[in-house]
């Protein structure tokens, strides 16, 4: 059976319909990704400041200390700014926060970082 006008037109509206969602989708995704990037250079940013900066590490402690979750605290038990790797602190000699940061630059959209 030839197809009417009708139903082309309802199979292009479809098509449209779905190619937008994913366009939506798309542009969702880049969004999350750009906010994960802003807050891994931010701490990173903040744990280098703290490691050098005594009311920074005062500041980063009080925040770790009001984490609303129990399981995020947990993550920070015996933890502190200067307890960067030794691998961070010999690649750069900027310490955590450098090396935090410069692997979010580096992961480009659409590279599944």
């Amino acid at each position: 059976m030839a197809e009417t006008e009708l139903e082309r037109a309802e199979k292009r509206y479809a098509q449209a319909k779905a190619r937008l969602q994913a366009l939506r989708n798309r542009a969702a995704t880049e969004a999350r990704k750009l906010d994960t990037r802003r807050k891994v250079i931010l701490g990173g940013a903040l744990v280098d400041l703290a490691g050098r900066d005594a009311s920074a590490a005062a500041m980063l402690d009080r925040l770790v200390r009001n984490l609303p979750r129990e399981q995020d605290r947990r993550a920070f038990v015996g933890w502190s700014p200067g307890d960067a790797l030794p691998e961070d602190r010999a690649q750069d000699g900027a310490g955590a926060g450098a090396d935090l940061g410069s692997a979010a630059a580096s992961a480009q959209p659409g590279q599944g970082a």
